[in-house]
């Protein structure tokens, strides 16, 4: 028999506001230390320099993270112009440099065409597999790598703002898998005079904003402490951007037991992915056919 793991069954979500020089899974280590719990991930990787929303899944909320994952999320960076490294932020080497400087409504323009559905090239220092080693790795030890391109919804990409020649602020806010870091890159690259990322910050991802997160000196001050508790946010938050259905009674049983269970009809179609709950609380995930909720993930809450 396997070792059962040990800490508290707790589940939610808590938001934590990343800061620069640490990794994620760190910070997902540091808050199930803190809250002593047994299970917890995050949704959705920050590179160590990045800052803003992680949020974090505790127990069932970890069946939750692919629907934050998928959804939309905001970023707003600054590019350092002028330059390019080989990992596409100011950690890096410069590789490339160039004098020439856009104007603004250069700038401008050349961002319509990072929006809407693109292919992007992910950085050579990336978490992506090839032959089921990460890149980053491979980029480490000097080789040089041929990534292929991905599909990336972008919504919209603007400029916010030109503090000089040099560097120039934008925000973006994109679907699953998006590299902010091959946006400078590949828009440097459009407007002849290359690029990379100097600040990033993630603003809000899904339904958490960077705002209402915890520190990393407020998670330390109230770890293992009732307080903390207080900041955790409901499963069912993880499911916002899913249409909610009532089970019945006999439905949430039979849905509680992994079995196509009775919802109350609402307006979604035949198929549709949904969430059914009772008495406030998510029951399961599925899909939706003739009044019943074919469940693909059940909550035990």
């Amino acid at each position: 028999m396997g070792r059962k793991r040990k800490g508290r069954d707790i589940s939610g979500w808590l938001v934590v506001d990343k800061p620069a020089g640490i990794t994620s899974t760190a910070v997902v280590n540091k808050v199930r230390w803190a809250l002593q719990a047994k299970k917890a991930g995050h949704a959705g990787t920050l590179d160590p320099e990045a800052t803003g929303v992680l949020a974090i899944a505790l127990g069932e909320a970890t069946k939750t993270v692919p629907y934050i994952t998928d959804a939309l999320k905001a970023y707003v960076f600054t590019v350092r112009l002028g330059q390019e490294t080989n990992t596409d932020d100011a950690e890096g080497e410069v590789t490339a440099t160039s004098d020439q400087r856009p104007t603004d409504d250069i700038v401008k323009e050349a961002l319509h065409g990072f929006v809407g559905e693109i292919m992007q090239v992910p950085p050579a220092f990336s978490a992506v597999k090839v032959d089921g080693e990460r890149a980053y790795k491979r980029a480490r030890d000097g080789e040089e790598l041929d990534l292929q391109a991905r599909p990336l919804w972008v919504e919209s990409l603007v400029m916010l703002d030109r503090p000089d020649a040099d560097h120039v602020e934008l925000e973006m806010v994109c679907g699953k898998g998006g590299y902010v870091r091959a946006i400078a890159r590949d828009l440097g690259r459009k407007l002849g005079c290359r690029g990379h990322v100097l600040r990033l910050r993630r603003t809000w991802s899904g339904p958490f904003e960077a705002e209402d997160g915890l520190t990393i000196d407020q998670v330390d001050k109230l770890a293992q402490t009732p307080d903390l508790d207080t900041h955790i946010r409901p499963l069912e938050e993880g499911l916002a951007d899913l249409p909610e259905l009532k089970a019945t009674p006999e439905g949430a049983t039979r849905l509680r037991h992994g079995n196509p269970g009775m919802v109350i009809p609402a307006d979604v179609e035949y198929g549709d992915e949904a969430w059914a709950s009772f008495e406030g609380r998510a029951v399961a995930v599925g899909r939706y056919k003739a009044g019943e909720l074919h469940p693909d993930r059940v909550f035990n809450l």
